[in-house]
């Protein structure tokens, strides 16, 4: 097997053993046996793979993003974590999204407003200035959800 195919399986049973297997069992739909496959580095079981839908539904159960962020991790890329879960149905819809897409927008102003008062931007104001920006993204991507979810596009 690959070292990427024992990295990935490293990561789904993390996955599993984080929400627990008689959870993730009735998460899925799939037997102890059928999960423990997905995992196993047993030379029969070294071309399965835990399907995505599979990976998305634990992941959303899970404390961490095991697959998602080993992903990332083999295609050079990182993810940026957050435990709020942008994903549940959060009340308000669109509506709420303008609102705090208004205040994020504000506070990402105010942020910049202040560290460029002296003319150049240091290291902290530029960590503050990147949190807001994400904080922004992320209630971009919840706006972006709930117009999907409200209107039926994908």
């Amino acid at each position: 097997m690959a070292a990427i195919g024992r990295y990935l399986k490293k990561h789904t049973e993390s996955l599993v053993k984080d929400v627990g297997i008689e959870q993730a069992c009735q998460i899925t739909g799939k037997s102890k046996a059928t999960l423990g496959r997905y995992y196993s580095d047993h030379d029969e079981h070294s071309d399965r793979y835990m399907p995505i839908e599979t990976v998305a539904l634990l992941e959303q159960a899970a404390n961490y993003p095991h697959v998602t962020g080993a992903l990332a991790e083999l295609s050079g890329s990182s993810l940026q974590y957050d435990e709020r879960r942008p994903n549940e149905e959060r009340p308000g819809g669109v509506n709420a999204d303008v609102i705090a897409l208004s205040q994020r927008f504000a506070m990402l102003m105010g942020e910049y407003q202040q560290s460029m008062e002296d003319g150049k931007i240091t290291v902290n104001e530029a960590k503050r200035l990147l949190r807001e920006t994400g904080l922004l993204q992320q209630v971009l991507i919840d706006m972006k959800l709930h117009l999907e979810n409200d209107h039926g596009t994908a």
